[in-house]
Formats: C-alpha cells, sequence, structure tokens
C-alpha cells in the first residue's frame, strides 16, 4: 500500500464530518426522538398525569378544607399557585426523568450511539443537539400541561380561594413549570450519558431530584436548611412560584439559576466522559 493511499484512507468521515451541519443533527436526534415508541407514551402520560393529579389534589383540599391545619390553610390562601402547580408535577416530574434516560441509554442498548458518534467524532455536538432538542420539547410539552392544570386547579379552588393568571407573578409561575421540566430533562439526559444502563441511570436521576431533598432535611440545624434549599429539584420548582415564601433562602430566579448551574456542571461533565470513553 502506497503511503497516499495511507494518508487518503481516513479522509472520508471528515469530509462527513464537514457536510454534517447542526440543523441536520436536530433533523437526525427529532427522528431518533420520535421513534422511540416510550417518547409518545411518556409525553402524554406527563400531561395526563400532571392534570390528572392537580385536579385530584386541589379537590381534596377543598373537599377537606376544615380538616387542615390553619397554618397550611394561610399558606395556601397566600400562595394558591403554588399549591396547585406542586401537586401535579411532582409526578410528572418523573415521566420527564425516565424519557431523559431512555434518549441516551436507548442508543447505547441498541448499539446505535456509535454510528451517531461516528458520523460526528467531536461527539459534543451530538449530545448539544440530543440535550437541545429534548429541552425544547419537554418545555412545550410542560406547558401544555401546566396551562391546562393551573386552570382546572384554579377551577376547582375557586369557592376558597381566587387566582388567576394577572395576579402578580401568576403567569410567570406557569411558564416557568415548563423551564423548570425542561432542565430537568437535560439533567435526566446527563445522568444517561453518565450511567449509559437504563435502569442504573433511572435510578440515578430519580435518587437525585427526588430521594436526596427529604435527606436533606434530616441533617442538623441550618445546614440541612441550606443543603436543602440548593439540591437541584427544590432549587429549580421555585420558578414554578410566584413569589419567594417565608421559608424559601432562594427567590425563584435564583432557585432556577442554582438548578441550570447543576445542569449545565452535569452536562458538561457528560460531555467530557463521552469524549474520553468509548462508545
Amino acid at each position: 500500500m502506497s503511503i497516499s493511499a495511507f494518508h487518503d484512507e481516513p479522509a472520508a468521515p471528515a469530509q462527513h464530518l464537514s457536510s454534517l451541519n447542526f440543523v441536520g443533527l436536530l433533523k437526525s436526534e427529532w427522528t431518533k426522538l420520535v421513534s422511540l415508541r416510550s417518547a409518545i407514551w411518556s409525553l402524554s402520560l406527563m400531561v395526563v398525569v400532571t392534570v390528572g393529579f392537580t385536579a385530584l389534589f386541589t379537590w381534596f383540599t377543598v373537599a377537606y378544607w376544615d380538616r387542615v391545619d390553619r397554618l397550611a390553610q394561610m399558606q395556601i390562601v397566600a400562595d394558591p399557585t403554588r399549591q396547585i402547580l406542586g401537586a401535579g408535577f411532582q409526578l410528572g416530574q418523573l415521566a420527564v426523568c425516565v424519557l431523559g434516560v431512555l434518549v441516551m441509554t436507548s442508543e447505547y442498548a441498541s448499539g446505535t450511539i456509535r454510528a451517531s458518534l461516528l458520523a460526528v467524532p467531536a461527539r459534543i455536538p451530538v449530545l448539544a443537539a440530543k440535550s437541545g432538542l429534548f429541552m425544547v420539547v419537554v418545555f412545550v410539552v410542560g406547558e401544555l400541561a401546566a396551562f391546562p392544570a393551573f386552570f382546572v386547579g384554579s377551577a376547582v379552588m375557586g369557592s376558597r380561594v381566587s387566582v388567576s393568571l394577572g395576579d402578580p407573578g401568576v403567569l410567570r409561575a406557569v411558564v416557568g413549570a415548563g423551564l423548570y421540566l425542561s432542565v430537568l430533562g437535560v439533567m435526566a439526559i446527563a445522568i444517561g450519558a453518565l450511567v449509559r444502563h437504563t435502569a442504573g441511570a433511572v435510578t440515578g436521576i430519580i435518587g437525585f431530584v427526588l430521594v436526596l431533598a427529604p435527606l436533606a432535611q434530616l441533617l442538623p440545624g441550618s445546614i440541612g436548611q441550606h443543603v436543602h434549599a440548593y439540591l437541584p429539584s427544590q432549587a429549580g420548582s421555585l420558578i414554578a412560584s410566584p413569589k419567594q415564601a417565608p421559608g424559601d433562602l432562594l427567590s425563584p430566579w435564583q432557585g432556577f439559576g442554582v438548578a441550570v448551574i447543576w445542569t449545565v456542571l452535569l452536562i458538561g461533565f457528560a460531555g467530557y466522559m463521552l469524549r474520553r470513553r468509548d462508545a
């Protein structure tokens, strides 16, 4: 084999990479997402669970209002939007966590990740396109759940407390619910990219998002309060509240900023490991 022939052999992947633009990469990731059978089911389940449980929990709140603790009643009256959005989204976010993991780990399970990384040897654009597309999809679907959930919840609770989108901070809170879910979805993709196995990654993201918070509350004094407040799920969910509650250490936008920092660190580490490890 001649030296020129030897040097010409790797030219094909480089040429392939130069002809592949980011828009084309996004289209490819969209095709993968819609072809994932669990994607439609998970996103549909998120909307149904969010709206359904919002209606259920707010109905229970109204039906058993006289049995609710007086302090809890005052908190609900002071911020009914937090009660409405918090009820259903605590369960709806599980669907986002699971689907975010599957978006990444399903490629490792099927082996298609090798073709993706062969087409884009830099690897980081693949992770960026996958994360960006999923973030937008979850935000849109999150708003399709947030607005109906708010209208249903506010209608059910209307006999006890009135709230509307025109109230201060309420519209931002409803939009913020979708923002929080979209950030959570990227976080799940990062965990999936790091763990690579579906069962382990799902356990990891659920534990990271839902289990650490109650454990942090077991820490003594202000240490437990600060650790709890700066966890991504606790901090990020504050954006779905119209205002800062007396017991919150962070404002809604500060909490969302903390969640974004967590997400950037995780997806950055995932990108680093993606480049360092074999597919």
